[in-house]
């Protein structure tokens, strides 16, 4: 991670850490970098987002480069767009699953990958400071609206599916964002009958007590109104919580079953292994192995899902938080592509969602934050690990204990999965309070 840049790009607290002057800055160091050539931007439905837009927009245009404007659109619309049309990156402002107040600006290169450390680092630098020449005369770059962009990509994710989904009811919290302009017409053109809640973006309201980080009023929904299934997306559509028609979740842990299973059984999961976080239940893998499948384990945040991915030629990894990524399809997490991935499943084995996960059984998981001294030094103590390690033989395999750091703050966070709740709040508890005793 550099100095703006983290796991997700940048993202701070609109006309606080994140201005209209630095999305200035990042679109001057963007047209600088590719002079001439063609950028996508989009945004997600947040107060401030169209001011960033446009404040990158003219940074782009003012050192050289073109703009196409799609408006708002899921983040990975643009990340379609900057694979499949002639698109030198792209760019989304949102802060995903954020607050409205917050915002941040997501880069892709031209292969709908987040841009590495390299380019960031000359981005930063522009931030910073580094002053870079204006375009003259005919040099200067022109915004173009292309919001047929999101009716490119609405096509794409239809026509990847031959099914007709008719007799089957789902409900859609679009989150207030950017789903409000994609799930409804792609479910109901395959022929469901839909209902959608919270898609109605009035600037403050995106993720207000709604969508994937809030599914309660879904879930609520769903099981007194009789639906199929319910589909909660995030702000910016890039991951997915699934309910089944009893109410119950169906988070990204199950989604990475339910997909994986089908796809081994068809033959089509390479090297019969999936790649999950550390993050991931220990319920998952359980399921996973017995159904003889393998998993590769990264830190949190699907760049680095994706990475693995990529190394290994893996076709499916993802988040418990819902981000999937379907490595044969897209370059990132896609709400309403996992959404459809698991009406494939549901139609093809003639199943409902929660008979389909069951075999999942979600361990019962306790996590919390603890601020240190220096995290690194905490994380390597032998005392602490020592004890890590006894709790750990302890559990006989019927648990799992985690402790890694904060990306962003000084903290470690402790996660306890165990058979029981009580459990698990025992063995945290006495965690934190060693590493506060050994004032680490």
């Amino acid at each position: 991670m550099g100095k703006y840049f983290g796991t997700d790009g940048i993202r701070g607290k609109a006309n606080l850490e994140l201005t209209a002057e630095t999305a200035f800055l990042i679109g001057r160091a963007l047209g600088h970098l590719y002079p001439s050539q063609k950028i996508v931007v989009g945004m997600d439905t947040r107060l401030s987002s169209s001011m960033l837009k446009h404040a990158l927009m003219a940074g782009v245009c003012a050192s050289g480069a073109h703009v196409y404007d799609t408006d708002v659109v899921p983040t990975p619309a643009i990340a379609y767009l900057t694979t499949h049309e002639d698109f030198a990156c792209g760019v989304m402002i949102s802060a995903s699953h954020n607050p409205y107040y917050d915002n941040g600006i997501k880069i892709f290169n031209t292969h709908g990958v987040k841009i590495d450390d390299a380019l960031e680092a000359k981005i930063e630098a522009v931030i910073d400071g580094e002053q870079l020449p204006y375009a003259m005369a005919e040099h200067i770059g022109i915004v173009h609206d292309f919001r047929v962009g999101l009716d490119h990509y609405k096509q794409w994710l239809s026509k990847l599916f031959d099914m007709n989904l008719s007799g089957l009811k789902i409900a859609i919290d679009a989150s207030n964002g950017s789903a409000s302009v994609t799930a409804l017409e792609v479910l109901e053109a395959l022929g469901a009958e839909c209902t959608i809640m919270h898609n109605e973006p009035n600037g403050v309201n995106i993720n207000d007590h709604c969508g994937s980080t809030h599914p309660e009023k879904l879930q609520a929904f769903v099981k007194s109104h009789g639906f199929d299934l319910g589909l909660a997306f995030d702000g910016d559509a890039d991951r997915l919580i699934a309910v089944d028609h009893e109410g119950d979740l169906v988070d990204g842990d199950k989604t990475i079953y339910i997909c994986g299973t089908y796809l081994n059984e068809k033959g089509l999961l390479n090297a019969k292994s999936v790649v999950t976080t550390v993050m991931a239940n220990l319920g998952l893998y359980k399921a996973l192995k017995d159904a003889g499948i393998t998993s590769e384990q990264t830190q949190v945040g699907d760049k680095y899902v994706y990475e693995r991915m990529l190394q290994k030629d893996l076709v499916l990894g993802g988040e418990q938080s819902g981000h999937i990524i379907f490595k044969q399809h897209a370059t990132t997490g896609d709400g309403l592509l996992t959404a459809l991935k698991l009406l494939e499943v549901m139609q093809a084995k003639k199943d409902s969602l929660r008979h389909l996960g069951e075999p999942v059984v979600i361990f019962p998981q306790v996590l919390k934050n603890v601020k240190v001294n220096d995290k690194k030094a905490a994380l390597s103590n032998p005392v602490l690990k020592a004890r890590i390690d006894e709790m750990e033989l302890n559990l006989h395999g019927e648990g799992r204990i985690l402790v890694r750091p904060s990306g962003t703050e000084p903290l470690v966070r402790v996660m306890v999965e165990a058979a029981s709740i009580d459990k698990c709040h025992a063995c945290c508890d006495e965690l934190v309070e060693m590493i506060h005793t050994l004032k680490l």
